[in-house]
């Protein structure tokens, strides 16, 4: 109770104040000063943006679902808060006579299945709000974003089913300690981290794959029609889900509290209160690193046109995970687990060979010929 009470209250904390530091990340991408007015070097300004919300007029459109309105907001934020009681924040703390506890939420025997089935069920607040709006720019950035996060959910799960398959266990506790004992598995499994990256960007609604709130088409996207604090829950999801999602980041790939990424030394897995708390603030420092990442991609990568993004999911990272999967399989049947990254490698090479011969879709991506142009004239 007391590890469920302080992460869930750290979220929240967490989703007023990476608001903050993501305008500041795109201040500094931007060569300019950012929030700075509020409070020392704009510290208050996440308390500002609060207040501002809560009085600000709750305004819902003629001709909407007035339940399924209401509803769709909380039904965004709900998974993302209900998920991280799976994480493996420490080790286990020593009480004394030979008893311990885990630091975690909920030490269950399919934490990992628990953890994809709950946030998976994001999708039904973005639906939902999308079609109870009564508005077609929503109605279609619903449509974009259902049809993105069941599409990037494949690839996440057959990369984490890899995971699984190397680790042999569901327990996220049991995971980490496999990395203890041995390898990161970013090392031993780089291709499969990366999808697992990338697809955790997708479901998050991340840029470069936020194209159900393209400004430029869809206005605000399934939250156009919303205001207030109905509309600030749509967003405290999202960075929730970042949270989350890059803790869940962490335990798979970079070995939980570990930091050891080869053999050898590392912080033991049982102790007192000290030690847990150097393992809970690594495996915190580890998450902000990831964090961090995701706003940097947002402010360097343009977004990505839907068409591409569907053909990244379905053309591209399912195929790979497919294999990289098929792979995994055979490595563990064999023994050969220690090198699993030779087997990713040799994944590499055989697409290498073979996607020269694979059928295909001429590339969208051509120059339209212009009358008077030098560089991409009309053909004939």
């Amino acid at each position: 109770m007391i590890v469920i009470v302080v992460v869930l209250h750290m979220c929240l904390g967490a989703a007023a104040y990476l608001i903050l530091l993501e305008r500041k990340v795109c201040a500094w991408a931007q060569d300019r000063i950012g929030p700075s007015r509020v409070g020392p070097m704009g510290l208050l300004q996440p308390l500002a943006d609060g207040l501002k919300l809560f009085f600000k007029e709750e305004f819902m459109p003629h001709g909407v679902d007035r339940v399924l309105f209401m509803l769709a907001p909380a039904l965004t934020v709900i998974p993302a808060m209900i998920g991280f009681v799976v994480i493996p924040w420490g080790g286990y703390l020593e009480l004394g006579d030979g008893q311990s506890v885990s630091i975690m939420g909920a030490d269950i025997n399919i934490g990992v299945v628990y953890l994809i089935a709950a946030t998976s069920l994001g999708v039904y607040g973005v639906g939902l709000g999308g079609w109870a709006s009564n508005n077609k720019y929503s109605f279609l950035g619903g449509l974009r974003a259902t049809a993105q996060m069941i599409s990037y959910e494949i690839p996440m799960g057959l990369a984490l089913l890899c995971v699984v398959l190397t680790a042999g266990t569901l327990l996220p506790q049991q995971i980490v300690s496999v990395q203890l004992d041995g390898q990161w598995f970013l090392l031993q499994q780089p291709l499969i981290a990366i999808i697992f990256f990338i697809c955790l960007l997708a479901e998050a609604g991340r840029a470069p794959f936020d194209l159900a709130e393209a400004e430029q088409e869809l206005i605000g996207g399934w939250h156009t029609e919303y205001s207030s604090m109905k509309w600030a829950l749509f967003f405290m999801g999202e960075y929730i889900h970042l949270v989350v999602g890059s803790a869940f980041f962490v335990t798979l790939f970079l070995g939980g509290w570990s930091l050891n990424p080869v053999t050898g030394w590392d912080l033991p897995q049982s102790g007192g209160i000290w030690l847990i708390l150097l393992q809970f603030g690594i495996v915190l420092g580890k998450v902000f690193v990831l964090v961090f990442l995701t706003m940097m991609i947002r402010w360097t990568l343009p977004r990505f046109r839907f068409d591409q993004l569907m053909k990244l999911a379905w053309e591209g990272l399912i195929p790979l995970s497919l294999l990289l999967l098929l792979m995994t399989s055979v490595f563990v049947y064999l023994g050969w687990t220690p090198f699993l990254w030779a087997g990713s490698l040799g994944c590499l090479a055989l697409i290498w060979i073979i996607l020269p011969f694979m059928p295909g879709q001429a590339s969208s991506n051509h120059k339209i010929g212009l009358i008077g142009s030098r560089f991409s004239p009309p053909s004939d």
